[in-house]
């Protein structure tokens, strides 16, 4: 007597993460992972929108509805008006780079904030100089978890000279300028642009380690995770500056979103399924 097929496990909600361009995001791999070890029905796919498609869906969330999302460049911001409610956290980063449901009204959060500080758990950043060299969503989650965590000296640049300016005043940080920025004696310095992502800029770096003043002892922090050894990162060891990759925030904001969405957490599998694709493209 032949043993019956294994009956196909039938997704019952649908999580998905928004952003243009999105090719290189490892988050479908993360959270599918999750899902199937831990034997809940969901399924997480990519939805690529462009900026002026995003209204539309906005209304497909609600009209799916879609269980959970997570929000990406350069949707962190844009997405605020479209929210009924969000975190206390969210609301300090004023971005949203995760949509969950709580009794029926559609909220935000931002998990970039626990993601980022993930690395910096053990380091006293009251006494540390940042420069932040971005201004966008996740450079707001960035600066939000320093300013919690008690840093009093962050600087800012971006390249355009006055993108910046904003997210500077808010938080009363120190705007410089561009072509300043490698004369900052930063204690970290953080790539929060998507300078050196996966794709058409990999080979980029918003920052010039060998031009740079930086006292010893110096970190930099890439929060770009896809390819894993950036152009900042090799670079930065080459000077002889102790490294963080985007991985640790990539992994931590990503179970962070898993609870909000699942209250369980991302299960051992999903960080194997993560190191192995990313060692395994550092290594080609």
């Amino acid at each position: 007597m032949s043993t019956p097929a294994p009956t196909p496990r039938q997704p019952e909600a649908l999580y998905c993460v928004t952003g243009w361009p999105l090719a290189q995001s490892l988050s479908p791999l993360l959270h599918n992972t999750g899902f199937y070890a831990l034997g809940i029905p969901a399924v997480y796919m990519r939805f690529a929108v462009r900026p002026e498609d995003f209204a539309r869906f906005m209304d497909a969330v609600r009209l799916l509805p879609i269980a959970g999302a997570s929000v990406t460049i350069p949707h962190k911001t844009t997405v605020l008006p479209y929210l009924d409610d969000m975190t206390a956290q969210a609301r300090a980063a004023r971005a949203v780079n995760t949509l969950y449901w709580k009794d029926g009204r559609l909220c935000g959060e931002n998990t970039d904030v626990t993601g980022f500080l993930a690395p910096l758990a053990g380091r006293d950043l009251s006494r540390t100089r940042v420069l932040v060299l971005g201004a966008g969503g996740a450079a707001r989650g960035a600066v939000a978890g320093l300013v919690g965590r008690g840093c009093r000296e962050i600087s800012i640049a971006t390249a355009s000279d006055k993108s910046h300016l904003p997210l500077a005043e808010e938080f009363s940080c120190t705007p410089v300028r561009w072509d300043e920025r490698h004369d900052v004696a930063a204690d970290l310095v953080v790539n929060a642009t998507p300078l050196g992502m996966h794709g058409a800029h990999e080979e980029e770096s918003p920052y010039d380690f060998s031009r740079a003043h930086l006292p010893a002892g110096a970190t930099a922090y890439d929060i770009v995770y896809n390819p894993l050894r950036t152009r900042f990162l090799r670079k930065a060891t080459e000077k002889g500056l102790a490294c963080i990759s985007g991985r640790e925030m990539f992994f931590e904001q990503g179970a962070a979103q898993f609870r909000l969405w699942t209250g369980r957490d991302l299960p051992q599998e999903a960080r194997e399924a993560l190191d192995a694709a990313l060692d395994g493209d550092a290594r080609k």
